[in-house]
């Protein structure tokens, strides 16, 4: 038995699909668990009658949404040293908390944000704001039932954490603080990616994808699932023709995680298939996500099943 459960994360059916046709999918498919992705309504909704009847239709299915994720950049105001943005982006995170306690999730999790390029003297004062508040956000995630909050280390060093260094430092801190008031704040663990690397601006891999996964797993409560090129440009999925273009090797996952089944600080490590699919918005490409999905869901479990 794998130590990887498998789930998916729901980004590619916005705007085309409903959460009964993906839940449906992931029955036939017979795949357990969901990684809501953010979506802006959730940020303006002022009752929580929507996300109650959302894990109900999972539950009614035998499904579990275990976790929550951004799905676009969509909380960076730390980064941006405007007191407006600070302030916006606070409001959204704690809206975000609220909706993952109303859910009964384990995780909610975020791409921390990015540095503008032309600003990058910026990043240091950056993570600082955002290590402040998440900090403060920790109490409220507890208050709330999560078991702890998740980030996402990136492809990018306008985007923390990237390199081994920045995991250590920031998943540090926010787990020294929880270490000192650990009755009221929950763990801050990383999502990985086994997509993302470090290119630098040579297109010179400063860093591979295996490197980087494999040195946040003592860090790590889950992870996503997609393939990439060579400087970690594009990203997609598992087909035959997608495995064959890409340079993620599933058996090598595999063995990762399992080689290092003592480091993984969570019991239960769900790898979410994080895909966009087909273009979106075409009446030729929509019709063909349910394949894609079922796809490279097999491929996946076809190795760690």
């Amino acid at each position: 038995m794998s130590l990887v459960k498998l789930g998916i994360k729901t980004d590619p059916i916005s705007t085309r699909y409903s959460y009964d046709w993906l839940f449906d999918l992931l029955v036939e498919e017979e795949i357990q668990f969901v990684q809501l992705g953010a979506f802006f309504e959730m940020f303006h909704m002022d009752e929580d009658d929507y996300f109650i009847r959302l894990r109900e239709k999972a539950e009614s299915r035998g499904l579990r949404i275990k976790s929550m994720f951004s799905a676009y950049r969509e909380f960076g105001g730390f980064f941006y040293d405007d007191p407006l943005m600070e302030k916006a982006s606070r409001k959204m995170y704690e809206k975000y908390i609220h909706i993952a306690g109303v859910l009964g999730l384990d995780y909610a999790g975020t791409n921390p944000g990015a540095v503008f390029r032309d600003q990058f003297d910026k990043k240091v004062k950056g993570i600082e704001v955002y290590l402040k508040h998440m900090k403060e956000l920790q109490h409220l995630a507890k208050e709330k039932g999560l078991k702890a909050f998740n980030i996402e280390p990136m492809s990018s060093l306008a985007e923390p954490p990237t390199t081994p260094d920045e995991m250590d430092y920031m998943i540090g801190s926010l787990n020294d603080y929880h270490e000192q008031h650990k009755d009221s704040t929950v763990p801050v663990w990383l999502c990985g990616d086994i997509s993302h690397g470090l290119a630098d601006e040579h297109k010179q891999v400063v860093y591979s994808n295996i490197e980087l996964f494999e040195h946040g797993i003592p860090m790590m409560s889950e992870f996503h699932f997609k393939n990439t090129d060579e400087i970690f440009n594009s990203t997609f999925g598992f087909s035959d023709a997608e495995i064959k273009k890409g340079i993620i090797d599933l058996s090598e996952i595999r063995d990762i995680c399992e080689n290092n089944k003592s480091k993984w600080p969570v019991e239960e490590v769900v790898g979410y298939l994080e895909i966009g699919g087909p273009k979106i918005g075409r009446d030729y490409s929509d019709p063909m996500l349910g394949e894609a999905l079922r796809t490279s869901l097999r491929a996946i479990k076809k190795i760690f099943y």
